[in-house]
């Protein structure tokens, strides 16, 4: 399922921007691939990142990935709830199963997403 109210990127996260901030998780793509998720690892809350860095990892049962940040920024706020319930990423990966908050210090860098057509084209749905 790709969301028509989403930007994404190549490597499979989603972005719900806000204002000023962007609401980071994986795809459902990203997570039916990856199979059962047992384990997230999250960035410290004011960590400052540029896009393409290392965000977040996931372990799954088949695989453990690398979450990259798709807007550059400073880290606002993370998903605690992932730290006991990962699995929420699997049943909910646009809702309950968000990663991270980034307030964005380069908003040009959201021309650089791919619109929901264009991730759809990319994975083949």
């Amino acid at each position: 399922m790709v969301r028509d109210d989403l930007y994404y990127t190549k490597e499979h996260e989603w972005v719900k921007v806000e204002g000023d901030t962007a609401i980071v998780g994986i795809t459902d793509y990203a997570q039916s691939e990856l199979g059962d998720i047992l384990y997230v690892e999250l960035p410290d809350v004011g960590k400052t990142v540029s896009a393409g860095d290392v965000l977040a990892t996931v372990e799954a049962v088949k695989a453990v990935s690398d979450v990259y940040a798709p807007l550059s920024g400073e880290v606002i706020e993370v998903n605690e709830a992932l730290s006991t319930t990962p699995e929420v990423i699997n049943k909910d990966p646009y809702g309950e199963g968000w990663m991270v908050k980034i307030k964005i210090s380069n908003p040009d860098e959201v021309n650089q997403l791919l619109s929901p057509a264009d991730y759809r084209n990319l994975i083949g749905e």
